[in-house]
């Protein structure tokens, strides 16, 4: 590739699959570096609505890389469409820079991404060179939709210890802003201030502050929850198109309140629903109708607590193998999540396969403790991941972009941490599902 915009096929296929291929949790950084050729910049940052626990990251030169942040790319994002790139100056990492946004929503996902790239050259980005960064970006995102569509165990256990432990965060600074502006707003309305129009200033500050941490948390709670009948919705969208020409009616069955679920568990429930509806629609005598349904029930013996249960059905031959579907990633991302599986086939009567998923966010604190994850600062959680893929010092070190002695840092920091001796037990303990400060919950 080069700065005019041509490629060659063999380079177009080569840029492709460095992206398919990058690891899901460095595919923004693989994403520089494909995009580098082509525009020279000196920061990538991305806003994704499909990462429910990472929404806003940047990669790149430091210290610009580490000081961007969601609320800068949710400016850039108003004057980015969606498969129109756009260039101009923005603050990005508290300096204005010269930024490239491109936005891409992948069909039937019913997300959308924003990519910026800071640091661009000051001559405007040819069109054609536009066009090839719009369409990357498109694989780019296509690819993270299906990695979240699909995740590993180990990504849910993972990203689920580091939302539990930035949900903590929030709340405590919620409540200490939240004291502390209601302390001010006190003092500014005493009678005893007798300048009134300062009071007045104060108090309209103080009430926009409010206003703006209250916005923060909104904010916040859109990518990390969705609301029931919005998630059912999108899997509704994606469903359409499988029966659009099928032989087997499709009956649904939406939530009947307006819950709101954990990102995770939305994502668990529509994965689940959509490979038991293919599992279904593959065997040899088609099903008259199939059933899709979700509803949330109260868990006997606990206070106020709650599951989600997402249900397929259909009235065919059920002889369906239940193994294809109670093994593999897929239940084990049930199970990382503290959830069931169960298949049900009657021969002659129909399958129904169920889905069983507490509404308690994985790796949130419970009763008997914190998530034994949640100590973890985040680029140990990525060294973590890759001690669960059996990795090693050298080869973490290669696809992280550091040094192996400072992998070694980490990985001690890790086991201390974690109270175990081996990197054996701190992957087992990062894949064990349910764990709560060390201990299995029953």
């Amino acid at each position: 590739m080069n700065h005019s915009g041509r490629t060659t096929p063999e380079q177009a296929l080569d840029a492709a699959a460095q992206l398919v291929a990058a690891p899901p949790a460095h595919l923004l950084e693989h994403t520089s570096r494909v995009l580098r050729r082509l525009v020279p910049h000196t920061v990538a940052a991305q806003l994704s609505e499909a990462s429910p626990h990472a929404p806003a990251r940047a990669a790149g030169a430091e210290p610009l890389a580490s000081r961007v942040t969601g609320a800068e790319l949710g400016r850039i994002s108003v004057d980015v469409r969606v498969g129109t790139p756009w260039q101009g100056p923005a603050v990005l990492g508290g300096e204005r820079h010269r930024v490239l946004g491109v936005a891409s929503a992948p069909r039937g996902t019913g997300t959308a991404a924003l990519l910026v790239l800071g640091g661009v050259p000051v001559e405007p980005v040819a069109e054609p060179v536009l066009g090839t960064v719009q369409r990357l970006w498109d694989l780019a995102t296509v690819h993270s939709a299906g990695v979240v569509a699909a995740a590993y165990p180990e990504h849910t256990a993972l990203s689920g210890a580091a939302a539990a432990a930035r949900d903590r965060a929030l709340t405590e600074l919620a409540d200490v802003c939240t004291v502390s502006l209601n302390g001010v707003l006190s003092a500014l309305r005493s009678p005893s201030l007798d300048d009134a129009r300062a009071r007045a200033a104060a108090t309209e500050a103080a009430v926009d502050a409010l206003s703006r941490l209250r916005g923060k948390l909104d904010w916040h709670a859109r990518y990390t929850e969705e609301r029931a009948t919005d998630a059912f919705r999108q899997l509704v969208r994606e469903l359409r198109p499988v029966f659009r020409h099928a032989a087997t009616r499709l009956v649904l069955r939406p939530p009947a309140e307006e819950r709101t679920l954990p990102a995770e568990v939305a994502h668990t429930a529509r994965a689940v629903a959509r490979a038991a509806v293919l599992a279904l629609l593959e065997q040899e005598t088609p099903a008259g109708r199939t059933h899709v349904g979700w509803w949330t029930e109260q868990m006997a013996g606990g206070a106020g607590a709650a599951r989600l249960r997402a249900a397929v059905r259909d009235d065919g031959a059920g002889r369906i193998d239940p193994a294809g579907l109670l093994s593999g990633p897929l239940a084990e991302r049930v199970a990382a999540l503290g959830g069931s599986l169960a298949v049900d086939a009657v021969p002659d009567w129909g399958t129904t396969v169920t889905a069983t998923l507490p509404l308690t966010r994985a790796g949130a604190a419970t009763a008997a403790g914190p998530h034994p994850l949640e100590g973890l600062q985040p680029r140990e959680l990525e060294v973590l991941e890759q001690l669960t893929l059996g990795r090693r010092n050298r080869e973490i070190a290669e696809r992280l972009h550091i040094s192996p002695s400072t992998v070694k840092f980490h990985v001690a920091n890790i086991l201390n941490k974690l109270g175990v001796s081996t990197r054996g037990e701190a992957a087992a303990l990062a894949l064990r599902p349910g764990t709560a400060g060390g201990r299995t919950t029953p």
